[in-house]
């Protein structure tokens, strides 16, 4: 019953826009399952739902993975939008960006977790990216590249 009443949550909350434990009981109710709040309360715990802003500007309940690839997507959308132009020299790609973006573009590349990237340095309008090998730096070009047409 709790696994179904739980995998139920996650289709209503990928569905629909909830935004209080009130509402979701009620949709649950609807389907025909007996809940309290105090239920609801303990599956959204286990869960590990959040609440994140949608796109209508209201908070709704979401789990952790989609809240990260919402604002994964988001941080590529700022890469693709705030890079000029990108270098080798060595193992460190060095990226250039418009003033002020290159931190929340280097959280696009952190956020992607890619192996062969030891770490990033942001500045003002600049991103270090340190390679592991300098033999992958050309596939990290190319894969930056591919953001920036996103």
């Amino acid at each position: 019953m709790k696994s179904a009443r739980q995998t139920m949550i996650l289709e209503l909350i990928d569905q629909y826009d909830i935004d209080t434990q009130d509402e979701l009981a009620s949709m649950l109710k609807a389907r025909g399952l007996k809940v309290t709040q105090a239920t609801v309360s303990r599956d959204i715990k286990e869960l590990r739902l959040i609440k994140v802003l949608s796109d209508d500007g209201v908070y709704k309940y979401a789990t952790v993975d989609k809240a990260e690839a919402d604002l994964k997507d988001r941080f590529i959308n700022i890469f693709a939008h705030s890079v000029l132009s990108m270098a080798v020299t060595g193992n460190l790609v060095v990226i250039k960006t418009i003033p002020g973006t290159a931190s929340a573009a280097a959280e696009a590349i952190d956020s992607m977790r890619i192996d062969e990237v030891v770490g990033t340095i942001a500045g003002d309008n600049s991103i270090f990216i340190a390679v592991k090998d300098t033999a992958d730096t050309g596939e990290l070009i190319r894969r930056f590249q591919a953001m920036l047409k996103f």
